[in-house]
């Protein structure tokens, strides 16, 4: 096998590493700003890729009872290379589409943990379609409309305590 064919699928940022603490300025305790983010190695027949950031330890890491989504975009052409920190939605890449986050607005927003420290997992997956607009989109309602086109998936994972 080529090298070129064993590209892993790969999502990094240079905020934090993975497992590693997010830096407040991308949480509620500072200016609640979308980290950067990169990826590389997309699998053959990528038409777009959606990005989900998500908190499975909501509210209490030793009790969880739901997961709070923190971001939902898709439609991410394949030829970008990652966003911006900070990214505003006038930013985003040409024909990206954005889903409603927990606070039921689109955008990103950062962890704001109640107790204890949580994993938020930046999940992002190739696609071989183009998704029509689904007109900010839960993530449940994004991930049916993914259902049976994810080519390959990766994913970063933050964690965040809020210091009082």
């Amino acid at each position: 096998m080529s090298a070129l064919m064993m590209t892993m699928f790969t999502l990094i940022s240079t905020a934090f590493s993975h497992n590693a603490e997010i830096p407040s300025r991308h949480t509620c305790d500072g200016t609640d700003t979308s980290p950067a983010l990169s990826w590389s190695g997309l699998p053959e027949g990528t038409q777009s890729l959606v990005l989900i950031v998500d908190d499975p330890d909501a509210p209490d890491p030793a009790a969880p009872k739901m997961t709070w989504v923190h971001w939902v975009l898709y439609n991410i052409p394949p030829a970008a290379t990652g966003l911006a920190e900070g990214i505003q939605e006038k930013d985003l890449p040409p024909g990206a589409l954005q889903g409603l986050n927990d606070w039921k607005r689109t955008g990103y927003g950062g962890p704001c943990p109640p107790i204890g420290t949580h994993r938020y997992f930046h999940k992002l997956y190739a696609l071989d379609t183009v998704l029509p607009d689904l007109h900010h989109p839960t993530k449940a309602q994004l991930e049916q409309a993914m259902h049976g086109h994810i080519l390959a998936q990766t994913e970063l994972i933050g964690r965040y305590q809020r210091q009082r």
